[in-house]
């Protein structure tokens, strides 16, 4: 049991910090290259501003996301992916193809479990 959690606790750890949903928004938001934060705000449906400056300092926190200040007026701030977060943005569309190739079996499970609930 104990291998179960020391192989699992990492995994968890991770998946905590960069599966929110407002936190892959902007991963694959960022994917495409060098973003602004006015950028992030229209990409991401439904974001407040201040639920975006949270994310955005969590990813820079964790080193997936690099920021960078422009000595413009008004300053001018960019985020791009780090490789670490490139590489996690992969995964991603990985989990993603994984899904959609797999949502009709999986909303056929759901209903076929349901039927048998109910009886």
């Amino acid at each position: 049991m104990r291998d179960v959690i020391e192989e699992a606790c990492p995994l968890t750890e991770v998946i905590d910090h960069v599966a929110g949903k407002w936190s892959i928004g902007v991963l694959v938001a960022a994917a495409h290259g060098p973003v602004r934060f006015t950028e992030l705000e229209r990409a991401i449906n439904g974001i407040s501003r201040r639920m975006l400056t949270l994310t955005l300092r969590k990813l820079e926190r964790d080193g997936l996301l690099c920021r960078t200040v422009y000595p413009t007026v008004p300053p001018k701030v960019e985020y791009t992916l780090t490789a670490m977060a490139q590489e996690l943005h992969e995964t991603l569309r990985s989990l993603t193809d994984w899904a959609e190739r797999h949502r009709g079996n999986i909303a056929a499970a759901q209903k076929h479990y349901d039927a048998a609930e109910r009886q």
